[in-house]
């Protein structure tokens, strides 16, 4: 079955007064986009994609199909389920998930995501951002920013910087490329990054809990966050990290409140 989309008529939210206070790297930060899913029933064309199924790891079950991705009471929810029809589509599971890839993307400023995470074996929870253009080539030469992963029934998170430093340099200590804060999922939780021209700063619930900063002196390829980045949330099954999904665990589902981003 198809997910079907309305047109949203209304106007966007003015976004006058919105300021926040921050850390001493900003005094104020000021909303510039968000999505409070409240729509009705229906996810916004003008602000989201649904992600389609890929070759990567973690694409392997993406679906537009209707019990992955809905919205109710205000929330944006993805689910990963057991495919119960396999005449049509022949996968075990069907994911659902969602991106802003062609219609917003931003270059430094604050992205908070405010959500709760089911957990299940092999359930790989995920909220990240990709470059918009390919300005440095192919992946990973552009980067990757991964606000929050969650695998399995861990009480931690995984908040990681990737690119062809990282990857294939192999350059995880020159500076270190992640932190695994502990987190209690099933509770809201707001998963944040601010993002300026010399770092990265990750943050839990407003709080820094790690800094990816720009260094001199070394590989260029360290640093391919100078240019727009687009959102990513999904809500992924299985794959080599995350390991083999147990059935009896689905459903499973990531509940959206809000995404908000700050310049």
């Amino acid at each position: 079955m198809i997910l079907f989309f309305v047109i949203s008529l209304t106007s966007c939210k003015s976004t006058k007064n919105n300021t926040k206070t921050t850390s001493s790297h900003q005094k104020e930060w000021k909303l510039i986009w968000e999505d409070n899913f409240d729509m009705d029933d229906f996810l916004n064309p003008e602000k989201w994609n649904v992600i389609k199924r890929n070759s990567a790891d973690w694409g392997n079950y993406m679906s537009n199909h209707k019990e992955c991705i809905w919205i109710k009471d205000g929330k944006l929810i993805l689910r990963g389920i057991v495919n119960d029809d396999r005449s049509i589509d022949t996968v075990p599971y069907l994911t659902g998930g969602v991106n802003t890839k062609g219609k917003f993307a931003y270059q430094y400023g604050k992205v908070e995501i405010k959500a709760k995470l089911e957990n299940a074996k092999g359930a790989w929870p995920a909220m990240w951002m990709l470059a918009d253009q390919p300005k440095y080539g192919k992946y990973p030469r552009n980067g990757e920013i991964d606000l929050m992963e969650h695998l399995n029934f861990e009480d931690q998170i995984y908040q990681t910087v990737h690119s062809y430093y990282t990857l294939e340099l192999k350059e995880k200590k020159n500076p270190v490329y992640f932190h695994t804060p502990k987190a209690n999922t099933k509770e809201y939780n707001i998963y944040g990054m601010e993002w300026f021209p010399d770092k990265l700063v990750f943050t839990l619930n407003g709080k820094e809990t790690f800094v990816y900063p720009r260094l001199e002196n070394v590989d260029p390829t360290q640093w391919p966050f100078d240019q727009p980045f687009y959102i990513m949330i999904d809500m992924q099954l299985g794959g080599s990290w995350v390991g083999e999904v147990e059935p009896k665990d689905l459903p499973v589902q990531m509940i959206i409140d809000w995404v908000k981003v700050y310049k």
